[in-house]
């Protein structure tokens, strides 16, 4: 048997191998995803007048996308124009997703794009950052942010987290964004255990007029480009999997008081 597929390779990158099964991305059986319009499968509408409507589809975000690609459960916990800021001080809260019926396993979290974009709210940077008590950081990104990735690991401390960067643009004006944005989200994933970077700012497709004109309706995804982000965020998944596969073996305990004192994330964890 041919056991290529299911190793790593030497050499490999991140997104050269699109698995049509979505890989080992299935061993999560539950995946929250918290984001904005892109993660709430938001299409563009225009009116008679010309005027454009905001409108979340989410069964056609990429997220709900993924989770029918790998047989997971995957819970969408995004809304157009979403903040780390807004999401980390009511819009959680007001909609129950920090209730223990709403733990998952893993958590791919894609923000960055309105709060620094659209809110100017300044990115901040991990060095400020006080890990014992991040709830007065929240004049940052970076404390929004990380506050949201504590909270959640208080309870299901053995959860995997996917930090997602954003992918270039076409436009050379926002790059220096996204490259600062890229480079805090690697700097806080050093920090908290069983965290990992999706890191689209490297290893994406530049999203350039090309791209748009397949995947885009108007300044947000089309059918297809939902479909296309949710085949290399599980892609890349995998392969991170497949580049550790020991840090995952306990995969199947996230959310019990089960454990294997083997467990490789476990003496992570403990060492946090």
């Amino acid at each position: 048997m041919d056991m290529s597929g299911f190793l790593p390779a030497d050499g490999e990158k991140p997104l050269d191998r699109i698995p049509e099964d979505g890989g080992y991305c299935g061993i999560f059986r539950t995946i929250g995803v918290i984001g904005d319009s892109l993660a709430a499968g938001e299409f563009e509408s225009t009116d008679e007048f010309g005027g454009c409507g905001y409108n979340d589809f989410t069964e056609y975000s990429w997220g709900k996308y993924l989770g029918r690609l790998v047989g997971s459960e995957v819970r969408v916990f995004a809304r157009g124009g979403m903040t780390a800021k807004e999401y980390i001080e009511s819009y959680a809260a007001v909609n129950g997703f920090w209730g223990r019926d709403k733990l998952c396993q893993a958590y791919i979290i894609a923000l960055g794009v309105n709060d620094l974009f659209w809110k100017g709210l300044p990115l901040g940077a991990v060095g400020e950052l006080d890990f014992g008590n991040l709830n007065g950081c929240r004049e940052t990104f970076a404390g929004c942010y990380s506050a949201i990735i504590q909270r959640l690991k208080a309870m299901q401390p053995r959860a995997r987290f996917f930090l997602m960067t954003m992918p270039r643009s076409g436009d050379e004006s926002r790059n220096g964004v996204i490259v600062q944005h890229a480079g805090l989200i690697r700097a806080l994933a050093e920090k908290f255990s069983n965290t990992y970077v999706i890191d689209f700012e490297r290893y994406a497709p530049v999203y350039d007029e090309k791209f748009r004109r397949s995947f885009y309706l108007g300044g947000h995804m089309n059918p297809m480009g939902y479909i296309f982000t949710s085949r290399i965020t599980a892609a890349y998944i995998d392969f991170i999997i497949r580049s550790d596969m020991e840090a995952f073996a306990d995969v199947g305990f996230i959310g019990t008081e089960l454990t294997n004192a083997s467990a490789k994330s476990l003496r992570r964890t403990q060492n946090e």
